[in-house]
C-alpha cells in the first residue's frame, strides 16, 4: 500500500467514524440521523449486558466518543470547510450516550425515546452555556455544547419521570 493509498483509507476511516456511518449526510436533521448508531448499540448494551455492567459499557462507548470528537474535530472542520460541520455526528452520539449513562427507565423503548427527543431538543435549542461551548477550539467546541445539552436533557428527564412517572414506565 502506498502512502497515498494509505492516507486515503485513512481519511475514509476518520469519515465513516465522525460521519456516524455516513449518517451525518442526511440532507435532513443530520444530527438526528446521525444518532442512530448510538440508539443501535444502545439497544445491545441493554440485551447483552447485566445491569451492573450497563454503566461501564455506556460510560466506555461515551469516552470513545468524546476522544474521537476530539481528535478528529479539527480534522472535520479543515475537510467539510466550517467550524461544527452538521455532517459531523460523533457529538450526537456522545450526547446520547451521557443522557442514557444517568437517565434510563425499566423499560428500554421508553429510555430510547425520551432520551432521544430530549437530548435533540435541548442540543437544538442550546440553552446557555451550551451555546458559548461552540466557541471552544476544535473537537473541544464540537463536544462541550453536545455534552451540556445532554446534562440538560438529564435533568430535565429526571424532574419529569419525578412529576409523571407513568409517563415514564414507573
Amino acid at each position: 500500500m502506498s502512502k497515498k493509498q494509505f492516507k486515503s483509507l485513512l481519511d475514509r476511516t476518520k469519515e465513516i467514524i465522525a460521519t456516524g456511518m455516513w449518517l451525518g449526510f442526511s440532507p435532513i436533521a443530520s444530527g438526528t440521523v446521525g444518532t442512530i448508531p448510538a440508539i443501535i448499540i444502545y439497544i445491545f448494551i441493554r440485551w447483552f449486558f447485566n445491569p451492573e455492567l450497563q454503566r461501564i459499557v455506556i460510560l466506555l462507548f461515551l469516552t470513545a466518543a468524546c476522544v474521537g470528537c476530539v481528535v478528529l474535530g479539527e480534522w472535520a472542520e479543515k475537510r467539510y470547510g466550517k467550524k461544527d460541520p452538521g455532517t459531523f455526528v460523533l457529538d450526537e452520539i456522545a450526547g446520547f450516550w451521557l443522557t442514557v449513562l444517568f437517565f434510563r427507565t425499566p423499560d428500554l423503548f421508553l429510555t430510547i425515546v425520551w432520551a432521544f427527543v430530549a437530548t435533540r431538543f435541548f442540543d437544538i435549542l442550546k440553552p446557555f452555556p451550551a451555546n458559548e461551548a461552540q466557541n471552544a477550539h476544535g473537537g473541544w467546541g464540537i463536544l462541550l455544547d453536545d455534552l451540556l445539552a445532554s446534562v440538560y436533557a438529564v435533568l430535565f428527564l429526571k424532574a419529569a419521570s419525578w412529576v409523571f412517572p407513568w409517563a415514564f414506565g414507573y
